[in-house]
């Protein structure tokens, strides 16, 4: 219920749109009180009372009442839908941007399917109870209550004969509320199954060419969908069993009227046309009665889905997004990057950094190198608080990046890995995620700067042609100079190269170092090194193994000590100047 309550408060943000669709339900409602009325006087006094000149005013005002109460329908129903997407539009919106303000080990836990049917499933499902519970369940109590204080008007006896069924009733819908949870639980995460499976899938379609596994792959689907169907087969039983039910005892109460009120008018203790508006206010009764199970049903796959939307709103952010108000002019920085006995573990694994300890004077290029698994990536990982280090400190100009809000952090750092991630839509697009505001000469300036100018211009709208899905219309070198080209466009302080060269050939290497130098100048640089010629500059080298710097200092002195890295570079030159690989491939 308490999640339930929360899913309501969005309402408060359109307080005109829900008075305004209540109104036309309410008044609408109000109308079901006429048809009954006008049925008992045209049976006593028409047809009983043989007062013919009364029908056709009778006559006119049940259908006014019912061109009045569609017409409040019709009204209600726009209302609605303008109401129930704005609510949709916020609830997905601020599940969105709570989703971009989680750390990375929050989506290294969970399937992208499964956020994607939370985000787009879920929030409907929610929303159905936020308008649909609200505006249906009220008007159905209001009805529910209107006909009763007819009933009662008209005849204590009879009330007390319709009211027969609804012990049963409540009964019955307190038996399948209290049951339900489960199996829309189990609903829901069935789809998020399915999705999960359909989007990796999707995702990998080329892997699943290359090994042809389409038939392996689409027993593991069928299988998600069983499980979907299974699940969505157990809450179909029940409601086959629990809504005729319902129906059942609703048109008992029917039975029994009839047959109290005919033993009645026999006695000729009740005019027959009592007994028949009576009968007509039984069907509106027992109607809305019969909509609140189905409005039952809708709150329990909407407080399943509800939990599930709850769960990231509720999931804690990162740090540094809660520090970002509390900061006033933002510094410059300079790219001084200071580790300081710094150790890091993925929750309660096995620590994969121990007491590391470096310092990079701005303008410095540091290069990592070392045995897959040795901690690398972990290490550059920590500068943008991608993790939360363990123990120690990291120092940005002084300052330790804690106190830095994320935003200023990440702004002064770019990354460039050996997978260049690119969004699905134009160049320009992808430029911009650096610089919004750029000009299409500061992009073409960057694009030169990264030798991607001539590939972008050849394509048939330059900056504006689309890209397709990961850039699948461009080659590996070709995606990898495009992200030196945003890294040169986003201008910051601090550079990460992860691998960038180690999935090309000799050629496009060539081309990217050329755009590599340009990246480089003027800026503190953290190189992972793949490749024997990366390492040779940098001011410092230092050599990690099993989380842990054995060696440091540059290319010569490190030769000269004849160690790891020694070994290293000799394997290196054997194999074109790339460096092998030594050791498990643990958490790199």
């Amino acid at each position: 219920m308490r999640i339930l309550l929360r899913v309501f408060g969005y309402t408060a943000r359109y307080p005109w749109m829900a008075a305004a669709t209540m109104f036309c339900a309410i008044t609408g409602t109000l109308m079901v009180a006429v048809f009954p009325a006008v049925t008992q006087r045209v049976v006593d006094d028409v047809l009983r009372g043989h007062q013919p000149e009364k029908l056709m005013p009778l006559i006119l005002a049940g259908l006014a009442a019912f061109f009045a109460q569609d017409l409040l329908n019709a009204l209600r129903i726009l209302l609605n839908n303008h109401f129930e997407q704005r609510v949709i539009f916020d609830l997905r919106s601020d599940l969105y941007a709570r989703i971009q303000k989680l750390p990375l080990p929050w989506f290294d836990n969970r399937a992208t399917g499964d956020i994607m049917t939370r985000l787009v499933e879920d929030v409907t499902n929610v929303e159905r109870v936020l308008i649909d519970g609200i505006e249906q369940g009220t008007v159905a109590i209001l009805q529910i209550g209107i006909i009763l204080a007819l009933m009662a008007h008209y005849s204590g006896e009879l009330t007390l004969a319709a009211l027969v069924p609804l012990p049963f009733l409540a009964a019955g819908a307190l038996a399948y509320t209290l049951t339900a949870g489960k199996r829309y639980r189990a609903t829901r995460k069935a789809t998020s199954a399915l999705n999960s499976l359909l989007h990796d899938n999707l995702d990998g379609i080329r892997q699943i060419k290359t090994y042809a596994t389409e038939e392996r792959e689409h027993a593991r689907f069928n299988a998600a969908s069983e499980a979907l169907r299974i699940a969505s087969l157990v809450v179909m039983r029940y409601w086959a069993l629990y809504s005729p039910t319902m129906n059942f005892l609703g048109n008992l109460g029917m039975v029994v009227i009839l047959a109290v009120g005919s033993y009645r008018v026999l006695q000729g203790s009740m005019d027959l046309g009592v007994l028949v508006a009576f009968l007509v206010l039984a069907r509106y009764l027992y109607e809305p009665v019969g909509r609140l199970h189905s409005l039952n049903q809708l709150l329990q796959s909407g407080r399943a889905a509800s939990e599930r939307v709850f769960s990231i709103l509720d999931a804690p952010l990162e740090e540094g997004w809660r520090e970002s108000a509390s900061h006033g002019a933002v510094q410059p920085i300079l790219g001084d990057v200071r580790y300081e006995d710094v150790g890091f573990q993925y929750q309660s694994e096995t620590p994969v950094l121990h007491d590391i300890t470096l310092q990079a004077r701005p303008g410095e290029m540091v290069a990592l190198v070392g045995p897959t698994g040795a901690g690398k990536t972990t290490l550059i990982n920590l500068l943008s608080r991608f993790y939360e280090l363990t123990s120690g400190e990291i120092l940005l100009d002084g300052r330790p990046i804690r106190s830095i809000p994320l935003g200023e952090l990440r702004r002064s750092v770019a990354v460039v890995t050996q997978e260049s991630f690119l969004f699905n839509g134009t160049t320009a697009d992808n430029l911009l995620i650096a610089k919004p505001d750029a000009t299409e000469e500061e992009m073409w300036s960057a694009l030169a700067g990264a030798n991607a100018e001539g590939f972008i211009r050849r394509l048939p709208k330059g900056l504006h042609s689309q890209l397709g899905e990961r850039g699948v219309k461009l080659s590996v070198g070709e995606k990898q100079r495009l992200s030196i080209a945003r890294a040169l466009l986003k201008n910051p302080p601090i550079l990460v190269l992860d691998e960038a060269t180690a999935s090309v050939d000799n050629t496009t290497e060539r081309l990217i170092q050329e755009a590599l130098q340009h990246l480089l100048a003027g800026r503190t640089s953290f190189v992972i090194a793949h490749r024997l010629s990366t390492v040779r500059h940098a001011d410092q080298i230092l050599v990690m193994e099993r989380g842990r710097i054995i060696e440091r200092g540059n290319h010569a002195s490190l030769l000269s000590e004849n160690g790891l890295y020694a070994s290293l570079c000799r394997e290196a030159e054997s194999h074109h100047g790339v460096f092998g690989d030594h050791g498990p491939s643990t958490q790199g």
